[in-house]
């Protein structure tokens, strides 16, 4: 008889141990799911603009990136899926300055339903590149200026808050943060650039996105490129680098993570044939930030990563 209690006794208390574990179980899935449906969905194009989105939504958004890891977005057209996505969002935000060229029609269409926004809206006409092959146009790659980028923050904080607007105070504090951060990185960015010499102060690379960088820190930039990846570049653009190059005795250029290497080794080639030996100084990061786990996968990791290349091969 005891043991039969005793097994009775253990049953109860083991089916009610497990009961209590299920339901546990269940309360906190159910808690994750009503604070996942609670953020709101934010569809952004770069990942630029996806980090920017969570540096200042914090756990109130869930951020989509449609562009991943050397992704050209010049190129970039949307999928099914992708329209999917815009469809499903609360709001969408993208660069501007028809850095998605493809896709810019697309935005207008969708903006008649929800909110869509260009991040560099508020930058006014004297703050931007105008490029003369750019036909009227503005470069669009402003976040290689640290200080012009910051300017973006309370563009995504607005758009933020006028589709949550309980979430106001988590917005501008977060705001607040990323900005004091930016103005670390900006002032992290001058100090370093300042070890490389004046005389070789003189940033090569595949097309002209860096612009703003040279505008900000003083270095002359040269692609071989336009602005825009889809301008194609022929024998004279090659041959003028390669001039350049070996006049000036330049000692590196530079690879992009979302351009094809082809077009800088052609003139690499160049300068052998002519005498003089110029090196791959390392890759950079231009259109699109690095993969996920790399040092490279946050916008202030991407512009650590792009001053210490840059300054390793030309100090």
């Amino acid at each position: 008889m005891k043991n039969i209690f005793f097994r009775s006794e253990f049953k109860f208390v083991f089916v009610a141990l497990i009961s209590s574990l299920f339901f546990s179980c269940y309360a906190e899935n159910t808690e994750k799911a009503q604070s996942n449906s609670s953020q709101i969905e934010v569809v952004c194009t770069t990942g630029m603009v996806a980090d920017l989105a969570k540096e200042i939504g914090g756990n109130r958004v869930n951020v989509i990136g449609l562009m991943g890891p050397g992704v050209d977005p010049h190129y970039y057209k949307a999928s099914q899926g992708d329209l999917k996505k815009l469809e499903k969002a609360d709001v969408v935000l993208y660069n501007g300055l028809f850095l998605e060229g493809k896709m810019e029609s697309l935005f207008t269409q969708v903006g008649q339903r929800k909110r869509v926004v260009a991040v560099v809206s508020n930058l006014s006409e004297d703050q931007l590149l105008q490029p003369p092959e750019f036909e009227g146009n503005f470069d669009p790659h402003v976040w290689f200026d640290v200080e012009l980028w910051s300017q973006t923050i309370d563009v995504v904080v607005t758009a933020l808050v006028s589709v949550d607007p309980e979430g106001i105070e988590v917005y501008r504090k977060n705001g607040e943060r990323y900005l004091k951060e930016l103005q670390t990185l900006d002032d992290w960015v001058v100090l370093e650039l300042s070890k490389i010499p004046s005389s070789r102060r003189v940033l090569v690379t595949a097309h002209d996105a860096f612009g703003y960088f040279g505008r900000a820190y003083d270095i002359e930039v040269v692609g071989l490129q336009g602005i825009s990846t889809v301008a194609e570049y022929g024998v004279n653009d090659v041959t003028q680098l390669v001039d350049l190059i070996v006049s000036r005795e330049i000692p590196a250029m530079f690879v992009e993570s979302s351009v094809p290497e082809r077009s800088i080794k052609a003139v690499q080639q160049g300068c052998i044939d002519r005498g003089h030996s110029v090196i791959i100084g390392g890759t950079l990061y231009s259109d699109a930030m690095g993969s996920a786990g790399s040092n490279a996968d946050t916008y202030v990791g991407m512009v650590e990563e792009n001053v210490r290349t840059i300054v390793s091969a030309l100090k």
